[in-house]
């Protein structure tokens, strides 16, 4: 896939839910992986275009993990001229030794989430681009019916009322695989998450019980996402 082609869906996003202002500054989370990176690209493309003036800040969220290397993310920015802060924790060690979580995606991300919106205030950002596509969405829904038992999903603007920052996710319209192909395209360097619950998780397992009834239903995940744009969800006004 083709910048071109990414800035498509991204711009309709934006637009579609009003998700950029005059004089907006974005923080845009960056883990280093496909998705992150992707909407890092994204955005510096439609900077250049779009009628609204904005202002973006890439910011990674440093667990504490060893044998994490953000080099290639920090050449990456400066070959974009984006400005680019590490924020470094002790995640991981409070997660993984001190805590020992069975479960440590929720702490994780509650932990992850709060020093993200700790250095967005220091560095004077105003909202944050999270990089959640269109497969993001339906998961998450899927995991919400089936461990939750509601109908529920993350929206396209979330403003987070103790904070004041406001969340947007500009990769709405986006597949997977769209993203997959950019990155292959564009040759840009992934950094591979050292967490070791990666791919051990119950999003993990939806997202390959999704597969399963995708293949077996071919267009099940695109009617998904359809119907939350069309339920009357909370955080989904009717387009």
């Amino acid at each position: 896939m083709k910048l071109q082609q990414v800035l498509s869906y991204v711009r309709k996003a934006v637009d579609d839910y009003q998700m950029i202002e005059e004089n907006d500054h974005i923080a845009i989370g960056i883990s280093g992986g496909k998705d992150s990176l992707t909407l890092l690209y994204a955005l510096h493309g439609l900077r250049r275009f779009y009628p609204k003036h904005f202002q973006i800040h890439a910011v990674t969220v440093d667990l504490g993990f060893q044998n994490l290397n953000l080099d290639k993310i920090t050449t990456l920015c400066k070959s974009l001229e984006v400005p680019y802060t590490i924020v470094s924790t002790d995640i991981a060690k409070i997660i993984f030794e001190d805590r020992k979580e069975s479960n440590p995606c929720s702490l994780c991300a509650k932990m992850r989430k709060g020093a993200l919106n700790d250095a967005m205030k220091q560095i004077g950002c105003n909202k944050v681009a999270y990089a959640h596509h269109k497969d993001d969405v339906v998961e998450t829904m899927l995991m919400s019916l089936i461990f939750e038992g509601r109908f529920h999903t993350f929206s396209p603007v979330t403003y987070l009322d103790r904070t004041g920052i406001t969340v947007i996710r500009p990769m709405l319209y986006m597949k997977e695989a769209d993203v997959v192909g950019f990155i292959n395209k564009q040759n840009i360097p992934v950094v591979k998450s050292p967490c070791p619950a990666d791919g051990h998780t119950k999003r993990e397992y939806v997202k390959k019980l999704l597969k399963q009834l995708n293949q077996e239903n071919p267009g099940v995940k695109e009617r998904m996402f359809t119907a939350i744009q069309t339920g009357n969800m909370k955080g989904w006004p009717v387009l």
